[in-house]
């Protein structure tokens, strides 16, 4: 307890630099934090995948369409138990500068496509609506909150892709079944797409983005791609199946180079908290060469003087890590609400936390090491004769 007294009373004898070296910890920390959530937010789609759910897209690119008859073929296969389809739309709504304005829509097989994702929460009345209006769509709640949507509104878009005006009306408001399900998505009938299609382009009727299906097996998935992959080997769209899992990670290693960068960010960031705070306990370890030789000379044993340099550097890394993973929160919020589409979800992970956290703690131990070695190797006759 004697100790403790002294660490509290060592940390406030330069109240400024304390303040100060917290106040550095603490948005090194914040920092830390706010990478490993743009790292996790980034991957998200990959950890949320369900391990029953396969995608089977073109083999030479995702960009290029599959015949609708696909679809049957598909269901015949051994272990498959239901097939739904999708389609990427793109299209413009409102500024196309603004980036909340970009969200995926999807056009989709209105009567399988919520059957095969169950984590899409969305209730009966607005189902039976959805199925039965042909321009009608669904929103997540995200969304909806984001552009202030409701059920009735609605949503004018500029094709692109599928050139031409497009309105599309509100019938449902669907809800993720947890936290790591993509509110920010606009579903509607694929029907309505391929009707519009086959009268401005003849020729791009009867194409559907990418077919997802469950099976039976997780199991017996490597088999099951084998089959469907066999046995368009030889059409004039082959393709590629895979697990969820495996489709998302495609499309986060197309950002590999970014990941990277911000790994190696994290990195330094740790070596700067190890720095700002090995640099105080230094100057106040060297500070007090006198009164540690003092100390040793009215019998304090090394592991007081090791309790008295540590101590101090780990009360103000404790709580500059704290003040710093107590503003990751906030901060995280803000940039989700602000990039919404972008990020649909992002959120500060328990993993962030107790990393951000161990990396602080870590930090202040290695912060003392130095110091502490120096102090106990020091000899009493030369800490007395040391001058501030």
């Amino acid at each position: 307890m004697f100790v403790l007294k002294l660490v509290l009373k060592n940390a406030l004898r330069h109240k400024l630099r304390m303040v100060l070296t917290i106040l550095g910890v603490a948005i090194a920390v914040t920092a830390f934090g706010f990478i490993r959530t743009i790292l996790t937010a980034w991957s998200a789609g990959v950890e949320a995948s369900a391990t029953d759910r396969m995608i089977t897209r073109h083999a030479v690119s995702f960009i290029f369409p599959l015949p609708l008859a696909y679809r049957d073929q598909i269901a015949t296969i051994p272990g498959v138990e239901s097939v739904s389809f999708a389609n990427w739309f793109g299209g413009i709504y409102k500024d196309p500068a603004d980036p909340n304005n970009f969200f995926p829509r999807f056009g989709v097989d209105v009567e399988t496509y919520l059957d095969i994702y169950p984590e899409f929460i969305l209730p009966a009345d607005d189902r039976r609506a959805f199925i039965a209006e042909r321009s009608a769509c669904i929103v997540g709640e995200k969304l909806a909150r984001q552009h202030n949507l409701q059920r009735g509104d609605l949503i004018p878009l500029e094709g692109d892709i599928y050139p031409g005006k497009w309105e599309f009306v509100v019938r449902g408001i669907y809800r993720g079944k947890d936290p790591s399900v993509d509110e920010t998505q606009m579903l509607f009938h694929w029907k309505y797409l391929d009707e519009r299609i086959t009268e401005l382009q003849p020729s791009r009727s009867g194409d559907v983005g990418w077919y997802i299906f469950r099976v039976s097996d997780p199991s017996e998935m490597p088999r099951i791609a084998r089959a469907i992959d066999d046995r368009f080997f030889n059409s004039r769209a082959s393709t590629k199946t895979e697990t969820e899992k495996e489709f998302q990670q495609s499309f986060v290693s197309m950002s590999s180079a970014i990941l990277s960068s911000l790994e190696a960010v994290s990195v330094i960031i740790v070596g700067i908290i190890l720095l700002v705070l090995a640099n105080t306990i230094v100057m106040s370890a060297r500070e007090r060469r006198r009164e540690y030789a003092v100390l040793k000379t009215l019998g304090f044993r090394p592991f007081h003087i090791t309790g008295l340099i540590g101590g101090e550097s780990l009360l103000i890394a404790v709580f500059g890590g704290g003040l710093g993973l107590a503003l990751t929160f906030p901060l995280s919020q803000a940039f989700s609400q602000v990039f919404a589409t972008l990020f649909p979800v992002f959120r500060v992970e328990v993993e962030t936390v107790a990393l951000a956290s161990l990396v602080a703690f870590v930090a202040g131990l290695a912060a003392a090491l130095v110091p502490t070695i120096r102090t106990l190797r020091m000899r009493i006759a030369e800490g007395l004769r040391a001058i501030g």
